[in-house]
């Protein structure tokens, strides 16, 4: 069974216990500013485990696109060092709003590993909260699982909290023992163990109690089921392979990259470790810019700008020296499109902005790299063991590599990074650059648009030719109050930059266009202006009159014809008028600009 296949038959699965099929959400959480991305499947459904949603259903069954880097969760360290990390990754779940509670969940979990999947219940582990007799009952009396191997856990492990007080409860883990193969061979190896012997699998967590600022656990009226299985885990079960990337969810990505950079996986395992952080990174590159993320020097760019250059650096390592990465991604495009169809909406975009990045980085990380290791041999030979602050931060702004991108190249050296005075490097740059921007004659244009030029956010102009008709880009920045954000509702007075406009941004005289914005669950924004205030960026200035409009949303954009056509007919004429005042008047007349509108 492939990836695919148990992908759709866990959905119809649970379809068939009445659950409504919901479709996977961003992986820029909605109106959640407390995560970085979408990292488990209930994220979604936060308002309806805590009550203030009602979606009409109160079974759910998802296939949740996450991504764990960054922040509480960060697995990127690990990604391409073991068999079963990744930065992007999807989760099976099924839901409960208020309706069935520990024994349907045990028993429906219980059924479709055993009786669907066929797994051996000999080699399935459970554990348990440390006080949840129910649990135990259930899983001992109902399913037949021997005492023995369901093991009670403490509250680090099998309790878990949505936050220090509110909704919590304790948790369920099936577990899945891969043989003593893959284990560390220790007589004390058990379900506890760190080794991969005994692979979790499926988290099932009984949300029952309400927690106050005491501590207290209040039973909840209605309790709730959140449960979390990993597909690519569950697949290389399924396929009887011991790591997730020799299940067809990567082999297809593995080929690819052998292919391209003539090695071979499992020749060489330092090659090896390079293959797997491209084959994981570059499904996350793929979903992030696919669900708007850009990459950027803060927030969720930063981590995607961080994920694409250490990919970028790894393809370095198997002599790939050129951009690549956006070649892996249209593999992975191909391969997920069945079940993400917007991807192939997108793909022309994410190839653009992957290979964009590539090309930005790979100019500077040769000479970045050759500092790093003079300044590596030069710690060595004197003994030391931490790279200094300041070529920490060189490498940084001047070669643009981020700190766990130099921290990842010199692990293998067994030396640390100073970023003590790499904070104390950066604290001093920002100030210096305030001080040169105020005195640089530039005052007039926002420091906000210089931010944006800098980080890559540019707008190309689609020519006169698209006016009056729909246009097709997406959103890379929104501006409220000139304060970069991530959405803005309606009413909101904004301005609304895209990848490509149609909108003549006001310049030499000739003023703005108007017109309309519109995007998805009924976004409406009225372009009242459009400006240029750099050379490569162009606004468009107005108010969103109903919906929502999030950074990397899709949009269509068309320009007010009418009003156009008048400028352009005027432009026209000041440029006549120019030519006639030369010819009688002499060549030395010079235009230094005219105001050009509908009217005049």
């Amino acid at each position: 069974m492939t990836g695919s296949e148990i992908r759709e038959n866990f959905l119809r699965f649970f379809e068939g216990k009445g659950h409504v099929r919901v479709a996977s959400s961003s992986l820029v959480p909605k109106d959640d500013p407390t995560l970085l991305f979408t990292n488990a499947g209930m994220v979604q459904f936060k308002n309806s485990f805590l009550g203030l949603e009602d979606r009409g259903y109160h079974r759910a069954v998802t296939s949740q696109k996450c991504v764990r880097a960054g922040g509480k969760h960060n697995d990127l360290e690990n990604v391409g060092v073991t068999a079963r990390h990744h930065t992007f990754f999807e989760m099976l779940g099924n839901f409960s709003f208020g309706d069935y509670f520990k024994k349907e969940t045990i028993a429906w979990a219980w059924e479709y590993l055993t009786g669907v999947m066929g797994l051996p219940k000999e080699k399935l582990w459970i554990t348990i909260y440390q006080d949840d007799d129910e649990a135990f009952r259930i899983w001992h009396d109902g399913m037949g699982i021997p005492a023995e191997r369901i093991v009670r856990m403490g509250e680090k492990n099998n309790f878990w909290m949505m936050g220090e007080t509110g909704p919590c409860g304790p948790c369920s883990e099936i577990l899945y023992d891969q043989g003593e193969g893959t284990g560390c061979g220790k007589p004390s190896c058990n379900v506890e163990c760190e080794c991969d012997r005994h692979l979790e699998i499926w988290n099932l967590v009984f949300t029952q109690f309400d927690r106050d600022a005491s501590g207290k656990l209040t039973p909840l009226p209605k309790p709730n089921i959140d449960t979390g299985m990993g597909l690519e885990r569950l697949t290389a079960v399924i396929q009887g392979v011991t790591s997730n990337y020799d299940s067809d969810l990567f082999t297809g990505i593995i080929r690819f990259i052998e292919k391209i950079s003539g090695r071979t996986y499992k020749q060489d395992e330092e090659d090896d470790i390079s293959i797997r952080v491209i084959a994981d990174h570059s499904r996350a590159v793929t979903f992030l810019i696919g669900d708007g993320v850009l990459p950027g020097n803060e927030g969720r760019g930063y981590v995607l700008r961080r994920i694409l250059r250490r990919a970028a650096r790894h393809g370095k390592l198997l002599g790939l020296n050129r951009p690549f990465l956006h070649e892996v991604a249209a593999v992975v495009i191909d391969q997920m499109k069945g079940a993400y169809p917007d991807l192939i909406e997108r793909a022309s975009f994410i190839r653009k902005v992957v290979e964009s990045e590539e090309e930005r980085f790979i100019e500077t990380l040769d000479a970045g790299l050759r500092i790093l290791q003079e300044e590596v041999a030069v710690l060595k030979e004197a003994g030391g063991h931490v790279i200094p602050g300041d070529i920490v931060f060189k490498l940084y702004d001047t070669f643009g590599f981020p700190t766990d991108l130099t921290a990842d190249i010199v692990r293998k050296d067994s030396l640390s990074l100073d970023m003590d005075g790499f904070e104390k490097a950066m604290s001093a740059q920002r100030e210096k650059a305030r001080e040169s921007w105020k005195g640089s004659g530039q005052e007039a244009v926002s420091e906000v648009y210089h931010r944006l030029s800098v980080e890559g956010i540019v707008t190309e102009f689609a020519g006169y030719d698209a006016a009056g008709k729909t246009f097709k880009s997406q959103v890379t920045a929104l501006l409220k109050k000139g304060q970069a954000v991530e959405e803005i509702g309606a009413g909101d007075e904004a301005e609304v930059i895209v990848a490509k406009t149609p909108f003549y941004g006001e310049t030499g005289g000739q003023v703005g266009d108007t017109g309309v914005i519109a995007g998805d669950e009924g976004a409406l924004f009225e372009v009242a202006d459009t400006r240029r205030p750099l050379e490569n960026v162009i606004t468009h200035i107005g108010k969103l009159k109903s919906g929502r409009l999030r950074k990397g949303d899709l949009v269509s954009l068309k320009v007010d014809d009418e009003p156009r056509r008048a400028t352009e007919a005027n432009h026209s004429a000041t440029h006549i008028l120019q030519a006639a005042l030369k010819t009688v008047l002499g060549e030395h007349i010079k235009q230094s600009g005219s105001l050009v509108n509908a009217e005049r």
